[in-house]
Parts: structure tokens; C-alpha cells; sequence
């Protein structure tokens, strides 16, 4: 079975146009606390292709997790326009699934073939039958097949995000949101799950946007990495760590890489091919 379905079939064709798939223009997007209006970002653009595996990096407080909920659709910017497919969002779908760092984001009442289920039925994607054959085949994607029938509470903190993953993924999304997704693992299960999420994009091809304040996690994960600074968050830059992986960690190519984004982060410095890009594109 083909995990992805139809999802994927378009993946595959959208990765040989040169057209985005996402296009974030020029975003500001402001939020309201109890006593003031906070900007959280400042004309942010970006583009992303299918199968980027995009990641946001800056530090904590820059707005990228405000911008995933902006593509999510739970934000509306106040300036700029964010377009997935060439269709302004402007409301949740399920062409954006997320998963979040919170290991509670599952369903403890249902089994985790269940959670798996839960959006495919209740969007009523596909008859039961084949939702259950198509959850299954995600499942034996994240190494879970064993699992099926357990309650989340039994599981550990590594393989409640399997779970999360594979659920995302069974809407078969334009583009999977992960907002620091691994942050509260411990450092080896964290390795594992980056390791995991890589081979399982290297077997799916999926479209990730992900977020995360580690400069080692975004070299591993990315292939694209959009560099913001401090509050309000503004693109420094946006690199390009393709041809980075898991075999090149202590090379001198990762760890120049390394040194350039940690200058980029504590620096006033904006590169100017991207700033210059943004401003004609």
C-alpha cells in the first residue's frame, strides 16, 4: 500500500515544479495578553517546495511557533499574506496537521491504533476498512505495529511522538507543522527520533515545517534553515543544509555551519542577499 496515498502521488509532482508550495509574504502577526498587543513578528517571508524539510530557528520568544499556528490558520496576520497551494489561509484545514512538543496530545482514552484513526474517521477520508489498513501501514512506518492496542499512558515520551507523526501524517497534509516536537525528550531518545524522522521523510517525502531553538537540531533536520532574530522575529537569513546529515557532525563543513548560524543568532547582522530578496521579490 502506499502510505501517502494520494498525498503523495501530488508531493511527487509539486517536487519538479519550480513553484512554492507555501508561500509566507511579508507576515507581521501581532497577539493580545492581558495588558498589551505583543508584534511577534516583523514582515517575515519565506518560501517552502514540496518535500523541504523547512526548519524555523531563532530563539525562544522570535514568533516561530506563532507562525506555524499562522499557517495552521488559528492566526490571522495583520500585514502580509500566507498562500499554501495558491489559496490564501485564512482557517484551519487538514491539509496542516501539527504535532506539538506536549507528550498529551494524544487521546488517552483510545488505543494507539485509534489515535491513529481518530482524524481519518472522523473526516470520513476513507471507509473503515481502509482507514484501518492505511493507520496500520503508518504505524509500521514509526516502528509501532507491536503497539497498537496499548493506551498512550503506557508508552514512553519517544513513542507517544511516533504516534502524533504517524496520526499527522494519515490526513496525508500539504505540509506537517512540528513545533519543537522533541524538546522534552531526554538527549538520546531526542538523537533517535531526529535519526527516525529523517528516515521516515528519506521513505515518505512529506513536506515538514519544523521548529526549534538548537542550531545542531535544525543542521539535522533541515535542508532549508530560515534564521530569525530576537523578539520581534525578522528573517537574518535563510541557509541552505542539504547536503548536511547525520555522518557530517564534527566535519569541518558541519561545524563551519554550525559557527556561522551561532554568529548570525548573536549578531545584529541581516545577510543581504536574503533581505534583498524579500524586498524585491
Amino acid at each position: 500500500m502506499n502510505v501517502m496515498g494520494r498525498g503523495g502521488a501530488v508531493t511527487a509532482m509539486r517536487a519538479d515544479s519550480a513553484q512554492p508550495l507555501l508561500v509566507v509574504d511579508d507576515v507581521t502577526l501581532q497577539y493580545k495578553t492581558t495588558n498589551h498587543l505583543v508584534t511577534a513578528t516583523w514582515k517575515v517571508g519565506f518560501d517552502v517546495h514540496a518535500a523541504d524539510r523547512y526548519v524555523l530557528l531563532g530563539p525562544s520568544g522570535c514568533g516561530k511557533t506563532t507562525i506555524l499556528k499562522a499557517i495552521a490558520g488559528f492566526i490571522t496576520p495583520v500585514a502580509g499574506s500566507i498562500v499554501l497551494d495558491g489559496r490564501t489561509i485564512d482557517r484551519p484545514g487538514p491539509d496542516r496537521m501539527m504535532v506539538f512538543q506536549e507528550f498529551d496530545q494524544l487521546l488517552p482514552w483510545r488505543t494507539v491504533l485509534g489515535n491513529v484513526l481518530f482524524p481519518l474517521l472522523v473526516n470520513r477520508r476513507m471507509p473503515r476498512k481502509d482507514a484501518i489498513e492505511h493507520a496500520r501501514a503508518l504505524l509500521a512506518k514509526v516502528n509501532l505495529s507491536r503497539f497498537e492496542d496499548v493506551y498512550p499512558h503506557m508508552l514512553s515520551g519517544g513513542m507517544k511522538q511516533r504516534v502524533a507523526i504517524a496520526r499527522a501524517l494519515a490526513m496525508e497534509p500539504a505540509v506537517l507543522l512540528m513545533d519543537e516536537p522533541f524538546a522534552a525528550l531526554d538527549a538520546l531518545t531526542r538523537r533517535k527520533m531526529q535519526e527516525e524522522l529523517v528516515a521516515l521523510w528519506e521513505d515518505v517525502r512529506f513536506t515538514v515545517i519544523f521548529v526549534t531553538h538548537s542550531i545542531e537540531e535544525a543542521l539535522l533536520i533541515g535542508n532549508r534553515i530560515l534564521v530569525l532574530s530576537p523578539h520581534p522575529g525578522r528573517v537574518k537569513a535563510e541557509l541552505n543544509a542539504g547536503h548536511i546529515g547525520f555522518a557530517d557532525m564534527g566535519t569541518p563543513a558541519f561545524d563551519a555551519l554550525q559557527r556561522r548560524i551561532h554568529n548570525l543568532l548573536f549578531t545584529d547582522k541581516v545577510e543581504s542577499a536574503l533581505e534583498t530578496h524579500h524586498e524585491h521579490r
